[in-house]
């Protein structure tokens, strides 16, 4: 019995993929069709956390960063996510509100890419979707100072304890956590394929009507 041995070099890494195709004629002419179909199909392969995206942004220093959020919304109006407005992501949004999404459901060989402009939602919605939230989550967000420097984990420890002594139960949102929305007038959508062929469609809005183009891999 002979086995294939496994590769040392990073070099050396490489899959090909062969399990789909992404074709003008079986894609939708409206790029949120085409993502609700793929995000559905990613919940039934049971892709984990196929709500998980990376988010990008751009601070003051021209210095870009990504972090992973997760999707809890998609409509015409764009994708919504949540966060605390003071953090890193926050701070960046607030100065440049341009910022770029990317799912990777590697189990499918697919990726999109979504581009377009962010704007905080309503307060009153920020509202219903933290009540929602699991209570430690709701005091976590009190007890967490997002992307400042701490002594230690005793702090968020401390931190925790004080405001659930404080709120109990029914912590209420606080004033720095709260949604955003991203209104995309660019989506990719990105299918492997065999010999690094790839199938990639780009969607970008011309006016109020999205132009569909396939771009080289």
């Amino acid at each position: 019995m002979t086995t294939t041995p496994v590769p040392t070099a990073i070099a050396d890494l490489r899959t090909s993929y062969e399990r789909a195709e992404l074709s003008e004629q079986a894609s939708h002419g409206d790029p949120l069709l085409q993502f609700d179909q793929w995000f559905k199909e990613a919940l039934s392969a049971q892709v984990p956390e196929p709500n998980a995206m990376t988010l990008a942004t751009v601070g003051s220093d021209l210095r870009p960063s990504t972090r992973i959020v997760l999707i809890k919304g998609y409509d015409a109006d764009g994708i919504v996510f949540f966060t605390n407005y003071d953090s890193r992501k926050g701070r960046e949004l607030a100065g440049n509100p341009f910022a770029a999404l990317q799912f990777h459901w590697i189990e499918l060989e697919r990726v999109v890419r979504i581009e377009g402009r962010v704007e905080k939602i309503g307060a009153e919605q920020s509202d219903q979707y933290f009540n929602s939230r699991p209570l430690d989550s709701r005091i976590g967000a009190w007890a967490s100072p997002q992307s400042q420097v701490i002594a230690g984990r005793s702090v968020l420890v401390a931190n925790a304890a004080k405001y659930g002594a404080q709120f109990l139960l029914k912590p209420p949102r606080p004033p720095h956590w709260g949604g955003f929305c991203l209104q995309p007038d660019r989506w990719e959508f990105w299918q492997g394929r065999k010999s690094r062929l790839h199938d990639r469609l780009r969607y970008r809005l011309d006016g109020d009507a999205w132009v569909r183009e396939r771009l080289a891999p």
